[in-house]
């Protein structure tokens, strides 16, 4: 099984792919609050980790204290690291749900969100989940709602597959930023379809290791 604790340390490498999309998704994450209405910013992040992504935005973003939602993440050591961020951060709107991102019981209650997260996900599970995942985004987005995704290239075209797949589900393209030499894949996706009821007792996906 990997260690979902260590698997941050690459972050903290530069010039290693995790560092590098972590850049990547920060700046989209930023740009999605720069086009964010005045008020609150309600988040939902899927697989939230250590919330690395999101919470070193929130910290040096004009709009990081409009924040508010849930972070999902199921290994209890980074439900701890993520939640001493969000405390050192004074973020009093977010909090951190340790559970199971692929089952829809784990968004039961969480706000409808603006701002939702994908990362670390799809290179982790297989097609159909994905899809399965996509489809069922719809009943966790507002209206407008950005989403932001990854997903390293395998040598086919799944990354222009899985915009599609949004495409299909009610978003639009926003953005999709590969690597050099294929070292990761980050897209942006906009929500413009209807809004659908989250029904609990799903599974979504589960990972491969």
């Amino acid at each position: 099984m990997r260690d979902y604790l260590a698997w941050h340390d690459d972050y903290d490498r530069p010039g290693s792919p995790l560092h590098l999309r972590l850049l990547v998704v920060q700046d989209l994450i930023a740009a999605a609050l720069d086009e964010s209405a005045p008020g609150p910013v309600r988040v939902v992040s899927m697989c939230a980790g250590q919330g690395r992504d999101l919470l070193t935005v929130a910290r040096r973003h004009r709009r990081g204290e409009d924040l508010v939602g849930r972070l999902v993440e199921l290994d209890p050591r980074n439900v701890a690291v993520a939640r001493a961020a969000i405390a050192r951060a004074g973020i009093t709107g977010v909090d951190v749900v340790e559970a199971d991102a692929g089952r829809s019981d784990a968004y039961v209650g969480a706000p409808r969100a603006d701002l939702l997260l994908a990362c670390g996900i799809f290179g982790n599970i297989t097609d159909d989940e994905v899809v399965a995942t996509v489809r069922f985004l719809p009943a966790l987005c507002a209206a407008g709602a950005w989403v932001v995704w990854t997903r390293a290239p395998r040598g086919d075209a799944i990354l222009e597959d899985i915009q599609g797949w949004f495409t299909d589900a009610g978003f639009e393209p926003k953005a999709l930023v590969i690597g050099e030499g294929d070292l990761f894949g980050v897209g942006a996706a906009q929500f413009h379809g209807a809004p659908t009821q989250l029904a609990p007792g799903l599974r979504l996906f589960d990972f491969f290791h």
